[in-house]
Order: structure tokens, then C-alpha cells, then sequence
């Protein structure tokens, strides 16, 4: 009789702690992720392991990452050389989009389905699931295609802010800006030309040029011009049917941007973003003392800490989606990526060669 009771008893509770074992085991998602334990080389440093991911807290969502593409401060995270160190072991990836699985009980600007992007940096987006706050995603229409809204964040952003915050472009005005068959450059030319400016690029001769050159001119650009035209004594004569530019883009640095800054209309402005040549910016000492140049740099990481929550990101995100989805901005060429074949990806990244730059999404 006592046996039959504890039986009764004992059942019942063993029963429903099997049943919440067994609900924590279904709702315990098993994330592919992309970490290093230290920095160094990714293909020296990177591993693809298995971590659970946690039911997302009171004012966290749980996305499932759908793509993120491979940037070169992503390579530079890991190398250890970029400003933003994330403590490790970490997970690669700054930049990604991805769908809403679950949200916490205080959570109430996104709902499951939504399409999502990572707006925060150093969070770690080179993986299958994570848990987001509400402050860290921001809702994007499912209309838009993958590949641009996983590389909405970082590039758009930067031509978009270094066309709007430093010199007062009205419509007719000229900028200049070299790199520019890059991811930036190339949206520098389009939003130039959805805006009615005049745009001037500055290339790399190679073989295939004029057909880099017609490529960028189909984007926007109103002049396409190599480093070496760009030296030549005459450049200006050959630039005469456009307007004297007022602001000058630079990634490169070197002799390159100070023969760009002759070019620059008096109180003209440049706008240092990048040093892929690693030398240092010579400023010309006339377009100081006649002309009043004004030197200055942006990184577009710090003007998105400092614009968090508030409406000027808000509606610079909201005219740059418009744009991507009535065609009037594309991405760079890009190649989608299994997230296992990461290696692949991440030495073409880094030996990038063609016309425009192929952009690897995982």
C-alpha cells in the first residue's frame, strides 16, 4: 500500500522533470559559429565549433543569422590591428542580417519572421544563431535581397554620412574621390548621382580599364581618370567641363590624395576613411595657406555609437533602403559562401583581384 502511494507520488514529479529536461533540450539551439581564442591569421586562428545559445533574456531576440559578409576590418578584428577589440574568445563578423526566432518578454519593436540587421559592432555575426538586444537590430522590409541588407551597415553608412556631414553639396556641385572601384566608392557614385552631383573617380590603371571605367560611369560617375592622369600637370585642363570639387574622398593616402587635394576648390574639404597604400596623407602646403583646405577623417563605427537611437540614423537607414530597393543603389559583385567553407572565402578576401572587388558573404 505505501509503495503504491510513493509511486503515485513520485511519478508525477518525475514525469515533469523529464518534461522540462526535455522542453529545455528543444528550445536549446546549437549555433555554428566562427570563433578565435586569440588573435593572429584567420586561417591560422579561426575555428568553426558548436555553442549553445540560451533562451533569449527579458529584452533580447534570438535571431537566426541568414548572411554576413567578410570585410576587411572583420580580418583586421581578428589580426588584433583594428580599434575594436572584442574580449575572447570571440565570434567573427561585424555586419549580417537575419530572421527573428524568438523575443523576451519586454521585447516589443520586433516580432518573430522580421528581418533584422546587426547595427552594432564587435558583436559577432559569423554564425548560424545569436541573441541580439532590441538596441542592437534594427527591422528591415523582406523585400530587400540578402546580400544588400547583410552589407547595409557598414559601406552605405560611410558614403552616405562622408557625402552629407562635412561640405554642403547642392545639386551641380563636384566631388573627387580615389579607391573608387571599392564597395564605398562604388556607393559614392550612386548616391551622387540619385542626388545630382557630379562625381570624379580615381583608379588603378590596369588592363581592363576602360571597362571599369564604363562600369563606374554606368553607376554615376560623371569622370573616371587613373593615379597617373591624376599627376599629370594638365589634369585640370582634362577636368575643365566640371565643376571645381568641394570635397575630396581618400582610402589611399600618399601621393594620391595630395595630388587629389590640388584639385579641390578653395575651402574645399577632404575626408580621409581608409589608408590602403599604408602611407601617410602629405598635406601641399599652398592648398593650406591659398586655398584653405581643411584636412579631417571619419570612421563610420564612431558616428554609429554616437547616433544611437537617435533620428538622424533612423533616417539615413530609412532613404538608404529606399534607394537599394528602387534599384537606385546596388551592392558590390558579390559570391555567396557556405558558412563550413570559410577558409575559402576568407584567403579570397584577402588576394581580392578584378575590376570592382568581389565581396564574400557567408
Amino acid at each position: 500500500m505505501f509503495s503504491q502511494l510513493l509511486r503515485r507520488h513520485i511519478t508525477p514529479t518525475l514525469q515533469r522533470r523529464a518534461t522540462s529536461i526535455e522542453q529545455r533540450r528543444t528550445t536549446c539551439i546549437c549555433a555554428q559559429s566562427l570563433q578565435y581564442c586569440e588573435n593572429g591569421e584567420p586561417a591560422d586562428v579561426l575555428q568553426l565549433v558548436e555553442l549553445d545559445i540560451s533562451e533569449p533574456k527579458m529584452n533580447e531576440v534570438l535571431v537566426r543569422l541568414l548572411a554576413a559578409p567578410i570585410n576587411p576590418a572583420d580580418i583586421n578584428t581578428i589580426q588584433g590591428k583594428y580599434p575594436v577589440k572584442p574580449p575572447l574568445p570571440a565570434i567573427a563578423g561585424n555586419e549580417g542580417v537575419g530572421e527573428v526566432l524568438r523575443t523576451g518578454g519586454s521585447v516589443q519593436k520586433f516580432k518573430r519572421g522580421q528581418r533584422v540587421v546587426v547595427v552594432e559592432n564587435g558583436l559577432g555575426t559569423w554564425r548560424t544563431h545569436a541573441n541580439f538586444t532590441e538596441q542592437q537590430l534594427l527591422c528591415i522590409p523582406h523585400e530587400m535581397d540578402l546580400a544588400s541588407a547583410a552589407t547595409l551597415v557598414v559601406n552605405p553608412p560611410t558614403a552616405y554620412r562622408m557625402l552629407k556631414d562635412f561640405v554642403p553639396l547642392a545639386q551641380g556641385d563636384c566631388i573627387i574621390q580615389n579607391g573608387a572601384n571599392s564597395a564605398v566608392g562604388q556607393i559614392v557614385h550612386q548616391l551622387c548621382k540619385a542626388w545630382g552631383l557630379k562625381s570624379i573617380g580615381i583608379v588603378r590603371n590596369r588592363p581592363n580599364l576602360e571597362e571599369l571605367k564604363t562600369y563606374l560611369k554606368l553607376l554615376g560617375a560623371s569622370e573616371v581618370i587613373t593615379e597617373e592622369e591624376l599627376a599629370q600637370k594638365d589634369v585640370a585642363t582634362k577636368l575643365c567641363k566640371l565643376p571645381s570639387p568641394r570635397l575630396a574622398l581618400n582610402c589611399v593616402g600618399g601621393k594620391n590624395a595630395s595630388d587629389m587635394a590640388k584639385l579641390l576648390a578653395a575651402k574645399g574639404v577632404m575626408v580621409t576613411y581608409g589608408g590602403m597604400s599604408r602611407k601617410p596623407v602629405m598635406i601641399p602646403t599652398p592648398a593650406l595657406i591659398f586655398k584653405s583646405i581643411s584636412f579631417c577623417g571619419f570612421w563610420v563605427t564612431h558616428w554609429m555609437r554616437e547616433h544611437k537611437g537617435k533620428p538622424e540614423r533612423d533616417k539615413m537607414f530609412a532613404e538608404l533602403i529606399e534607394f537599394f530597393n528602387k534599384g537606385k543603389l546596388k551592392g558590390a559583385k558579390h559570391e555567396m559562401v557556405p558558412l563550413k567553407e570559410y577558409k575559402t572565402a576568407v584567403a579570397a578576401t584577402l588576394n581580392v583581384k578584378g575590376m570592382v572587388g568581389k565581396k564574400y558573404i557567408l
